[in-house]
């Protein structure tokens, strides 16, 4: 059965259902989403959209971390929570025949999360420890700093896991405002896939809708890159220098053009090995061992953003050939036998991207979030079949914004 979308009205919101069955196996996952509700939302302690899901992954309060492991798996079930950029995930798994009993465990979470000063004192000394992992992480230092130059001054400039001194000041109260203010049916997708029809599914998921608080829905936000181009470099005792660079990319998940940013990227650096940046850092130049730039285009933000490591000495070099391999990229465009092997790739690689359930359920979900129809990324693929070099050449001379490279630079 093709995965289709319907919708569920419940304390008069319209909640939608994204569902798809798939009898081959005795299995159903299901998937609350909330929209903007990710770490986007931390507007006032970075950090917390994440801390928040170790929270609910803690179990009910009624039972405890322990005992509510225990009873999910004495049954195989599974229950856990994570937070992305845009937006809050919570996922339950089992066989068929255990549906009902995961579903009870998943409504005594969403009612009575282990909200307890002793489990808020726990996530946070493991976070914490997380972090201080981290100081000698450079590719998660270089790639923090570039975030805080390109969204300098707005929520994007944060960690998603939050600092130190964000994750120390992070209260229960923090934890209990933004359950109530973000797990709330004004802001659900339901996403059910297995072996289950959807006639049977509605009531589960409308008792679901009904335990939840209506709350206030609310549109993503959508960032701008700073204009001006900057660099920070950062002194670690570090043998390789690591380059981080980003830019703006003046298109949005929504664009007509959207494909066309897709396959510029893939063959500036999103391709690996045949890619430009590849084919001149690492093949003709030797300066790395890999360099990748890709296109990073959510509702909230889009940019072309890129990485390499690099010798210490190398690094100037190193800089300097990103801007001209990128100039040049603008200035001329592709090649017909680049265009050429990128569509054979995409074309020929998607049958891979829609093997499981769960990820034709996701390409479903992507499509109805991005406001695209059902089908959407069927017809990208063949507009990509049908496009022409000129075409595509014509629209990467157009952006001349992504030569606006901020460096994000970690070295001795």
């Amino acid at each position: 059965m093709a995965t289709t979308i319907d919708e569920i009205k419940a304390k008069d919101v319209n909640v939608p259902l994204i569902f798809e069955q798939d009898k081959r196996l005795p299995l159903i996952t299901m998937q609350l989403v909330f929209k903007n509700s990710g770490s986007i939302s931390d507007t006032k302690k970075a950090g917390l959209a994440k801390f928040s899901a170790k929270i609910m992954n803690e179990g009910s309060k009624k039972l405890g971390s322990s005992a509510f492991a225990e009873a999910l798996e004495s049954k195989a079930i599974h229950i856990s929570a994570s937070s992305g950029k845009e937006t809050f995930v919570i996922e339950l798994g089992c066989l068929k025949e255990e549906f009902d009993e995961g579903l009870k465990y998943l409504h005594m979470l969403l009612a009575d999360p282990n909200l307890t000063p002793e489990v808020i004192k726990k996530i946070k000394t493991s976070t914490l420890g997380s972090l201080a992992n981290k100081e000698n992480d450079f590719d998660y230092i270089a790639a923090n700093e570039l975030k805080a130059l390109l969204f300098k001054g707005s929520v994007l400039a944060q960690p998603s896991s939050g600092t130190v001194a964000s994750v120390k000041s992070i209260e229960l109260d923090d934890v209990k405002n933004f359950i109530k203010e973000n797990l709330v049916s004004s802001k659900l997708i339901v996403v059910v896939g297995g072996d289950t029809d959807i006639k049977e599914m509605k009531p589960k998921v409308i008792k679901i809708i009904d335990s939840l608080s209506v709350g206030k829905s609310s549109e993503v936000i959508k960032y701008e890159i700073t204009k001006e181009p900057k660099e920070k470099v950062i002194k670690k005792d570090t043998q390789q220098a690591y380059v981080y660079f980003g830019s703006p990319y003046h298109i949005s998940v929504d664009s007509d053009d959207y494909y066309k940013a897709r396959v510029a990227t893939f063959i500036l650096g999103a391709g690996g090995f045949g890619s430009r940046l590849m084919e001149e850092i690492r093949v003709k130049r030797g300066l790395a061992y890999s360099a990748y730039a890709r296109l990073d285009a959510t509702k909230s933000s889009c940019s072309m953003n890129g990485h390499l490591q690099t010798k210490l000495g190398s690094l100037e070099e190193a800089k300097k050939s990103v801007k001209t391999i990128v100039e040049d990229f603008v200035k001329n465009g592709v090649k017909k036998s680049e265009l050429e092997q990128t569509k054979k790739f995409l074309l020929g690689s998607e049958p891979l991207r829609v093997e499981t359930m769960s990820q034709r359920l996701n390409r479903t979900f992507m499509e109805y979030y991005n406001g695209h129809k059902l089908g959407h990324s069927d017809r990208e693929l063949e507009r990509i079949k049908n496009l022409e070099l000129k075409e595509l050449n014509k629209f990467i001379k157009e952006h001349t914004e992504i030569l606006e490279m901020s460096f994000a630079i970690v070295t001795k």
